[in-house]
């Protein structure tokens, strides 16, 4: 007897392994995403610019980096005792003019790379709706707590997404013709804009990607974040407090899902040493000085230096 309908997930044809170079952009979901590629230490980066939930504000970003347009003092703003830039996420505001400005051409150049070197994007779309600057005519990033009355709000079309979808993709190739694409969307629930706005946002992202994917020449896969949240987890106890948020039951249960079907077999054996090495770095014995504890910490650090020495890249704090 079955107690809950399993989302069928197609085994990747080109799967991430530990010489993979992996960026995450998009919503709160690549974040936790992101969380677990590190927790396994494979080489990920994830949004440089903060989290970004709509695709027209990818693209942006995207296209800035590729083409290494820096940002001016034409694009930020001083509001509230920081300065800030609608492109990017409020976490990088800062008060020092300069400061601000510095940091956000630095990202350029470091995101302008690693789009260069990634051989896999994974992108996480979080909503369709956006905000407009009623002074600019600009689709923004974050609003960083701007008066409402100063931006329309807009729900994309299918059309329109895909576009962004479509620039996104070409932008990239056009540095890195080898780049795998995964999309995917968020399961986070964006009740603010609605109940019936949430899932009309939902579907025009859904739509989207699914028409970019039929209609792209290079290989591009879906995989089924919010299906897999709304079917096979359909009960709120797979939600944090506000019944919004995946919590981290659901995290762990989509992060398998994916790791099952998107990284190669062949480095399940090594995602299982590390593993029980950070279970080993986060044990804490109630007497660190016995003989037993410290043979146990010369067998964590030798499994650390044996892996350490097939694989430089990887850290342990």
């Amino acid at each position: 007897m079955q107690f809950t309908t399993k989302i069928p997930i197609q085994k990747s044809s080109f799967p991430i392994d530990y010489d993979s170079k992996i960026m995450l952009l998009g919503s709160c979901f690549a974040e936790n995403m992101a969380e677990k590629f590190d927790y396994f230490k494979f080489q990920a980066k994830t949004n440089p610019f903060g989290i970004i939930f709509n695709p027209v504000s990818l693209e942006k970003l995207i296209r800035r980096s590729v083409e290494k347009r820096k940002f001016t003092e034409n694009d930020i703003f001083f509001h509230n005792e920081l300065w800030h830039c609608y492109e990017v996420h409020s976490e990088l505001s800062n008060a020092d003019k300069d400061t601000f400005l510095n940091s956000l051409n630095e990202l350029i150049n470091s995101t302008h790379q690693q789009l260069n070197d990634s051989t896999h994007i994974i992108i996480t779309l979080g909503t369709s709706w956006v905000y407009r600057n009623i002074e600019s005519n600009e689709i923004v990033a974050n609003c960083h707590k701007v008066p409402q009355k100063k931006f329309t709000k807009e729900l994309q079309t299918i059309k329109e997404i895909k576009e962004s979808l479509e620039n996104i993709i070409s932008l990239v190739h056009s540095v890195n013709p080898n780049c795998k694409f995964i999309f995917t969307v968020s399961p986070v629930r964006h009740i603010k804009d609605g109940f019936v706005e949430n899932n009309l946002s939902k579907a025009h992202l859904i739509a989207a990607i699914h028409q970019t994917i039929t209609h792209h020449p290079s290989p591009i896969t879906y995989f089924p974040s919010y299906e897999i949240m709304m079917d096979e987890l359909r009960d709120y106890r797979f939600y944090a407090e506000d019944m919004l948020h995946p919590n981290q039951t659901a995290i762990d249960y989509i992060w398998i899902q994916f790791f099952e079907n998107y990284i190669s077999e062949s480095e399940f054996g090594l995602m299982n040493e590390i593993c029980s090495i950070q279970k080993g770095l986060q044990h804490r014995p109630f007497n660190p000085n016995t003989e037993s504890h410290q043979k146990f910490l010369n067998q964590l650090d030798l499994k650390i230096k044996t892996i350490q020495n097939q694989h430089p890249f990887i850290k342990f704090c």
